[in-house]
C-alpha cells in the first residue's frame, strides 16, 4: 500500500536552511554581481564567512553542500560552493524534465483524446463493433479542468497521501470521462455488440514511478489514484467511515479498520489487494484512526489504469443508456490493425486538453511525479515516434547540447527525481538558458512561489522575499536500517530569486546525506545563529492532530511511497508522516529495482489521429501547418 514516510523535524528543518541561504544570499549581495574570480567584496565575504559557519556545523561533517547564484542580469556567476560536483537533486529535476517539454513541444501543445468506432452504427443505435478510447498520454483526465481552461491544483496534491493537509482538486474526478460519454450518447449509440478497448499502446504502462509509486501509463484517470478519504466512526471501536473517490466497480473496498482512542496516531494500510478473473481489485483495509482526528485522504494506485479507464468510461456509458461490456482481461487485440480506422468518419468523441503551459503548471507548483515520469515517454512518442523513456532522453540530451550546457555535469534516469544527480552549476546555467526563452514567462508562472503557493505556499508567508522567490523545492531520503534512522540523501532548491538590489538571480543549492539529527532543533539552531534571528513559523494546529504535526514546521516536501522497512522504525517519536523518498535497492547491474508490472508491456506507440496518419496529439490545422498545438 501507498502511505507516507516517517520523518524527523530536522528534515523540513534541512529545506528551512537552504531557503534561507537563498534569502541570505539574495539580501546581503546587494546589487553588484561579483565574479568568483574576483576579490571578495565585503558583502561576498560576508556572505561565504555565514554560510560556512553554516556548513562547517559538527552535525554536518559528513554532510555535502552546493550552492551557485548566476546574475541574469549582467551573465556573471556571483557566488559558487561545490558547485562543480554532482548532487542528489530529488525533485528539482522536475525543473529540468519540463523546461525541456516546454521548449520543445511548445507552451501551446495539446493532447487528443478521442474514441472511436470500428463499425458503423444501424439505425436502431446498434453498434455492430468496438468502441476504442486512444490514449494521447494526456496526464489530466481528472477533475483538475476548469471552465475556463486552466487546470486546478490543490497546494498538497492529493498523490501525497496520508497527511491532514492532502486534499483532492474540488469537483467531479471523472469529469473528463463524463463528457466522452456524453459525446458518445449524442451519436445515438444505445448498444455495442461489442466491448470497449483501451489503446495504451502509445508507450509501456506498468512502470511504477519513483516517487509516489503511482503507474505510469498512456491513459491516466484521476491521476490513476482512487482517493479514499478515511475518517473515524461515532465511538471508539467503531468501524472508520470510508468514502472511495470515484467509486467504480474496478475495486472494492472492505473495511475492517476501526476507530481508535482520543490522541492515537491514524495507522491504516491496505492489508491486501486480491485480483479477480475479470480485473477487478478487493482491497482489505485495516488498522485504526483516530476518533478526534477529522478525516484524511489516503491514496490506492490502480495496478493497472487502463483497465481502471476502460471500467469507469463503461459505468459512464451504462449510465446514459449504452449498453456495452468491458473486453475480456488479456483478450489479444491488434491494435495497429485497429488504428487504420482512427479516421474523422469514426470519431465519435474528442477531449482536447488545456495548454501543456497548464499542465506543467501543475507539475512544478505541486512536485506531481507521475507527471513528471510520464514526460520522458510522451517526448518519445510525439518527437521520435517511439513509445520509450530512452527515445525521450535522447531528444532532451540533444536539446540541453544545443543550449550549450555541459553534460558533464548532468545524470537523469527519469523524469520525476527518482534516479539523477546534477551539480549546481549545471542546474544554475539550464535555468539562465531558461529566462532567455521565449517560454520564460510560462516557465516562470509554472514554479512555487514562496509564501504564495505550490510546495512554498505556507513558507515564511510575512518575510520580505515572499512573492520574489520562485523556486522549486525537492527531497530524497534514504531509510538508515543499521542506525534505525533516517538519512536525508538530497535536499535541493533552485529556481529565481530577485535581490535587495533588483537583480534577477537563477539559482541551486544542494545539501546532501545530513543525517537526521536525534536533536529535532539543532539545524533550526544552526540557521538561526548564522543568520542572526529565529526560526521559522510553524503552522497552528487542531487538537485532533497536535500529536502528528508538533514538529512540523512550515514547509512542504516531498515524501514517497513507504516500504516495509520503513515501518518498523517508523515508530521513533521523533518521526511524523512527510512527502520524502526513499531510494530503492540497486539490482547488482546498478540499475534500480523495477517494481513488478501488472501486465506485460504493451507495444510502442500508437498510430494515427483524427485523421489517418496524423498525430493523436495535433489538430489537423496545426499539423497541416507543421506546428504542435
Amino acid at each position: 500500500m501507498r502511505a507516507p514516510l516517517a520523518r524527523s523535524e530536522s528534515m523540513d528543518q534541512t529545506a528551512v536552511r537552504l531557503l534561507q541561504l537563498v534569502t541570505l544570499c539574495s539580501s546581503t549581495l546587494g546589487a553588484q554581481a561579483v565574479p568568483t574570480s574576483a576579490p571578495a567584496t565585503p558583502p561576498a565575504a560576508a556572505l561565504a564567512e555565514r554560510i560556512q559557519q553554516v556548513v562547517s556545523r559538527p552535525e554536518y561533517r559528513r554532510s555535502s553542500f552546493g550552492v551557485e547564484f548566476y546574475d541574469l542580469d549582467s551573465n556573471r556567476l556571483v557566488f559558487t560552493l561545490n558547485a562543480d560536483k554532482l548532487f542528489v537533486p530529488a525533485s528539482t529535476t522536475k525543473l529540468v524534465t519540463e523546461g525541456t517539454a516546454l521548449e520543445l513541444l511548445g507552451p501551446d501543445y495539446r493532447f487528443y483524446t478521442r474514441i472511436y468506432r470500428t463499425n458503423r452504427v444501424r439505425k436502431d443505435g446498434t453498434l455492430d463493433g468496438d468502441l476504442v478510447l486512444v490514449a494521447s498520454g494526456d496526464p489530466n483526465l481528472s477533475g483538475r479542468i476548469r471552465p475556463d481552461g486552466t487546470l486546478a491544483f490543490e497546494n498538497h496534491d492529493h498523490s501525497y497521501d496520508a497527511s491532514p493537509d492532502t486534499r483532492a482538486v474540488p469537483g467531479d474526478p471523472l469529469l473528463v470521462v463524463h463528457e466522452l460519454a456524453d459525446q458518445v450518447a449524442a451519436h445515438h449509440i444505445t448498444r455495442v455488440t461489442g466491448h470497449l478497448l483501451v489503446d495504451a499502446t502509445l508507450f509501456p504502462e506498468g512502470e511504477r514511478e519513483l516517487g509516489t509509486g503511482v503507474v505510469i501509463s498512456p491513459i491516466a484517470v484521476n491521476d490513476n489514484l482512487v482517493d479514499v478519504t478515511i475518517g473515524p466512526g461515532a465511538a471508539a471501536g467503531d468501524p472508520v467511515v470510508l468514502a472511495p473517490a470515484p467509486p467504480t466497480s474496478y475495486v472494492r473496498f472492505v473495511n475492517q479498520a476501526t476507530t481508535g482512542a482520543p490522541g492515537s496516531k491514524p495507522e491504516i494500510r491496505w492489508a491486501a489487494d486480491s485480483a479477480a478473473a475479470d480485473g477487478t481489485h478487493t482491497v482489505t483495509v485495516r488498522g485504526t484512526f483516530p476518533a478526534d482526528q477529522p478525516a484524511i485522504l489516503f491514496g490506492y494506485a490502480v495496478p493497472q489504469p487502463s483497465r481502471f479507464a476502460e471500467v469507469a468510461l463503461v459505468e459512464a456509458l451504462q449510465a446514459r443508456g449504452v449498453r456495452i461490456r468491458v473486453s475480456p482481461p488479456g483478450a489479444p487485440r491488434d491494435f495497429p490493425a485497429l488504428a487504420a480506422g482512427y479516421g474523422p468518419e469514426n470519431l465519435v468523441a474528442e477531449h482536447v486538453s488545456p495548454p501543456l503551459k497548464e499542465e506543467i503548471k501543475v507539475t512544478l507548483k505541486v512536485s506531481q511525479n507521475l507527471h513528471a515520469s510520464m514526460m520522458p515517454y510522451i517526448l518519445g512518442a510525439v518527437l521520435a515516434h517511439e513509445g520509450t523513456a530512452e527515445a525521450g532522453f535522447a531528444r532532451e540530451h540533444e536539446f540541453l547540447e544545443r543550449a550549450g550546457l555541459d553534460l558533464s555535469g548532468a545524470s537523469q534516469g527519469d523524469g520525476a527525481g527518482g534516479a539523477a544527480h546534477f551539480t549546481p552549476d549545471f542546474m544554475a546555467r539550464f535555468l539562465a538558458y531558461m529566462a532567455s526563452r521565449p517560454s520564460f514567462p510560462d516557465y516562470l508562472a509554472a514554479l512555487p512561489v514562496l509564501g504564495r503557493d505550490g510546495t512554498l505556499w505556507n513558507v515564511q508567508p510575512d518575510a520580505r522575499a515572499a512573492g520574489h522567490v520562485y523556486a522549486k523545492t525537492g527531497t530524497f531520503v534514504e531509510v538508515d536500517q543499521l542506525n534505525r534512522a533516517l538519512l536525508v540523501n538530497g535536499k535541493g532548491l533552485a529556481g529565481f530569486v530577485t535581490t535587495a538590489g533588483g537583480h534577477r538571480m537563477a539559482f541551486a543549492v544542494y545539501a546532501n546525506n545530513v543525517p537526521v539529527s536525534a536533536d529535532p532543533g539543532a539545524i533550526e539552531r544552526t540557521i538561526a545563529q548564522a543568520l542572526g534571528g529565529g526560526g521559522v513559523r510553524r503552522s497552528a494546529v487542531t487538537a485532533g492532530h497536535a500529536a502528528r504535526t508538533a514538529h512540523r514546521c512550515r514547509i512542504s516536501i516531498e515524501r514517497n511511497v513507504i516500504r516495509r522497512e520503513v515501518r518498523r522504525v517508523a515508530h521513533c517519536a521523533h518521526f511524523a508522516p512527510t512527502k520524502c523518498r526513499t531510494r530503492r535497492p540497486a539490482r547488482r547491474d546498478g540499475h534500480r529495482r523495477r517494481a513488478p508490472r501488472t501486465r506485460a508491456a504493451t507495444r510502442g506507440a500508437g498510430r494515427g489521429g483524427r485523421h489517418r496518419g496524423r498525430s493523436r496529439f495535433t489538430a489537423p490545422a496545426a499539423r497541416r501547418a507543421g506546428g504542435d498545438t
